[in-house]
């Protein structure tokens, strides 16, 4: 495995082997790697013939009052974990914009006023901004990204779909812990009674999939179910939502469009996430 540490190293390296026709797959990432990332890395080996992993912690996508500066930086684990897992290249610059800040950058259109966007104004401008950069540097056939983060996979789809981009991207099942809780680096800033409370925002997701599954098709009652698991816990949702898989429009009620139900609260000093799909009851439950 080798790391680069400038766009200049990483195009260096990658470019004879572009030649020789090989295929390259690219996961980014902001580091603090878990089962999560590791099965993306799985994934890409799967599809392609070299492998390359970004580690950058990009400050666009954080607002004023978040946790960029307390964000786990634990690189030296990181790349025994991409050495051990088979990657080729380790891409991990000091940093990707000028000291003033980027003159140029993309913005999101109307994928980013729900959800996340909407509590988080300008994260996915960031994201798609660094995520482009990212793209441009590495120039990779395959891209793979982790259906946890189902808002950001629905705009890096649309990005390059809108910008004509020749990169395949593709998603990876959200991994979780033996209890249902979703894999996160920011688990890490979870507490013994924090990490049992956090185990309420998969309950609450799955006791809509069961519903649905039963044949609820009516979004109020699927969400009130919802709200109330939560609430046993002692957990107020930031958002609790079910929309378009595709599209991320709301619903109304649940049709033969694919629809998923999406979460996120604050649990202790950590903004959880998490999602999953809502099948009608000919479908079967999936998780």
């Amino acid at each position: 495995m080798r790391i680069a540490h400038t766009t200049a190293e990483i195009r260096r390296q990658l470019s004879p082997l572009r030649s020789r026709g090989k295929s390259i797959a690219f996961v980014p990432t902001m580091g603090c790697l878990h089962k999560g990332h590791l099965s993306l890395i799985e994934k890409a080996k799967e599809e392609a013939d070299i492998v390359v992993v970004s580690i950058y912690v990009n400050p666009l996508q954080f607002g004023p009052n978040e946790d960029l500066e307390q964000y786990p930086r634990p690189f030296d684990q990181d790349a025994r974990l991409c050495a051990e897992a088979g990657v080729d290249f380790i891409f991990h610059p000091a940093n990707l914009y000028p000291k003033a800040g980027p003159k140029i950058t993309l913005t999101v259109e109307k994928l980013s006023d729900c959800l996340c966007g909407a509590n988080r104004p300008g994260h996915f401008d960031g994201v798609v901004t660094v995520v482009n950069l990212l793209f441009n540097i590495v120039q990779p056939d395959i891209a793979v990204f982790g259906e946890k983060d189902w808002q950001q996979l629905a705009i890096i789809r649309r990005m390059v779909a809108d910008l004509q981009m020749p990169i395949e991207i593709i998603g990876s099942p959200t991994i979780r812990e033996a209890d249902g809780l979703a894999k996160s680096s920011r688990n890490r800033y979870l507490s013994d009674h924090d990490r049992r409370q956090a185990i309420a925002l998969s309950k609450a997701l799955l006791g809509m999939q069961e519903l649905a599954a039963a044949g609820e098709k009516d979004i109020k009652t699927l969400k009130q179910r919802a709200h109330a698991t939560l609430a046993d816990a002692g957990i107020r949702a930031e958002y609790l939502d079910i929309r378009s898989a595709r599209s991320l429009k709301n619903k109304r009620k649940l049709n033969k469009q694919p629809a998923r139900a999406f979460i996120a609260a604050k649990v202790g000093n950590a903004r959880l996430i998490d999602n999953m799909p809502l099948p009608l009851a000919s479908d079967g439950v999936k998780s």
